[in-house]
């Protein structure tokens, strides 16, 4: 995999690593999951972990230090600070995804991006810009309810299905019908059908898919194989319903207190704990026939900030991030999973002025490690990002920096989501390639035809069955810490 080019990352990675910080952090300090190894990494002449590419050769040197209390300026134009630099989308006669003269991942199919044949005509703006949407559906339980009427026509990308839109299975597979052949009638393409089941607390089809220990307990108690065929059942009585898209498993580093933000949503701390119950994870889920979603890049265990509330800023360095936090990222583009959440800290070691989800160094972080998939942002509606920019504004800076789909749980936002895509692209502030290289690839993962949607033919990786195979030669990991029941 080829390294960042010069200035894709603003930062070289000069934060000290915090391993003496405990995973119990005051809120608004960063935390970092425990590790005896020293700070940084690749080209600084430290060890990077095995199959995690050297990023660090080619950093520029690091920004100026964010406002006092860890605060992060607004870009101009969309707040006060300084404007981030827009992310490059498809360029024609180019691909997309690595970067040129780059080897594809691998193990991971064939994903690169490239403009259909001269003559081809995409679809409206409008259509494109509100197909990058997967919005959520507060309260919605049938079809026919105006919320769900709207996104349908608005031509969103996706739905997120929350608690408040699962009561039997059958409502729920009713309602998911219902949404799909509306999508069908008015714009002749599938919906991406997301939901946020990653067992444990946090399992929005709880109602349906029934209850299931905790990532950290699964781990504790059970064999990656075990969790594999957990993960298939789950995944069963997802696809059941419809879904097509489940926003886990969660593969940051976290062995702190169980009910912290990660806590036992986390597999444990350490890297080949996580990575290897991860995969289990989304191989398990890809059998079912539901697409694995690998999040929040590049690894939320550092901080212990609820960004559903507030932001904040992980000080850690480049190379402490390679050997630790993005092991399982690494593993899950080497795997092929299609979809990877990025969160809403800001990174020291990438760009402390924006949250992950809005910044052009962390979705080029991303491609760099080979990711060719749907790059995704966490909620747009959380404090993190909506104190300091509102929805329309938000979006805008996300497909800019380079995300694909513009997650929100609240649909009655997309309208206004969408105008302000066409209204930037109109203006000249978002390149209309960038917006029809991500329009593509929701369609993509929807089942739909990127071609049609924006003269751009893509192909997503997608789970390997040999990576199972891969793994039953490597040695067993130690389960992590177990919180009882």
């Amino acid at each position: 995999m080829a390294g960042l080019t010069q200035g894709a990352i603003a930062a070289s990675g000069a934060g000290a690593a915090r391993t003496d910080v405990p995973a119990a952090a005051a809120p608004g300090t960063t935390a970092a999951p425990p590790s005896s190894a020293p700070d940084g990494g690749g080209a600084d002449g430290t060890a990077v972990a095995p199959g995690v590419p050297d990023l660090t050769s080619a950093v520029a040197d690091p920004p100026p230090d964010p406002l006092p209390g860890g605060t992060l300026p607004a870009p101009a134009g969309l707040g006060p600070g300084p404007a981030p630099a827009a992310a490059t989308g498809t360029t024609p006669g180019t691909t997309s995804g690595t970067a040129a003269g780059a080897e594809p991942s691998a193990g991971s199919e064939a994903a690169a991006s490239s403009p259909a044949a001269p003559g081809c005509v995409p679809a409206p703006l409008e259509e494109r810009a509100a197909a990058v949407l997967v919005v959520g559906l507060p309260g919605v339980t049938s079809a026919d309810q105006d919320l769900a009427r709207e996104v349908v026509e608005l031509g969103v990308g996706g739905v997120f299905l929350s608690s408040s839109n699962v009561r039997t299975a059958r409502q729920t597979t009713d309602l998911v019908t219902g949404l799909q052949a509306g999508m069908d009638v008015a714009h002749g393409r599938p919906l991406v059908v997301s939901t946020d089941e990653e067992s444990g607390r946090v399992a929005l089809a709880r109602q349906v898919v029934g209850a299931g220990p905790s990532p950290r307990s699964l781990a504790a108690s059970s064999t990656p194989a075990e969790v594999e065929q957990f993960a298939a059942a789950s995944g069963t009585r997802l696809a059941e319903l419809g879904v097509t898209l489940n926003l886990a498993p969660v593969v940051d580093l976290d062995e702190g207190p169980a009910d912290g933000v990660i806590g036992d949503r986390a597999f444990g701390a350490d890297p080949d704990v996580v990575t290897r119950y991860a995969a289990a994870y989304w191989r398990g889920l890809a059998s079912a026939g539901v697409a694995p979603t690998v999040k929040h890049f590049p690894g939320h265990g550092r901080s212990v900030t609820d960004t559903h509330a507030e932001g904040d800023v992980v000080e850690t360095s480049l190379g402490e991030l390679l050997r630790t936090d993005l092991v399982p990222f690494a593993r899950a583009v080497e795997d092929g999973v299609p979809v990877v959440m990025l969160n809403h800290l800001g990174y020291r070691a990438l760009d402390p002025h924006l949250p992950a989800s809005l910044s052009p160094a962390a979705y080029a972080a991303l491609r760099e490690m080979g990711f060719e998939g749907v790059a995704m942002t966490d909620s747009l509606g959380m404090g993190a990002v909506h104190q300091r920019w509102d929805f329309p504004e938000s979006v805008v800076l996300a497909v800019q920096a380079g995300a694909d789909a513009a997650l929100t749980t609240d649909g009655s936002q997309a309208r206004g989501m969408r105008d302000a895509l066409v209204a930037a692209v109109r203006a000249g502030a978002l390149p209309e390639d960038r917006l029809s290289e991500a329009a593509a690839r929701v369609t993509a993962l929807a089942g739909g035809d990127p071609v049609r949607m924006s003269c751009v033919d893509v192909e997503l990786p997608a789970v390997r069955a040999e990576a199972a195979q891969q793994d039953a030669g490597r040695a067993p990991a130690a389960p992590g810490p177990d919180d009882g029941p």
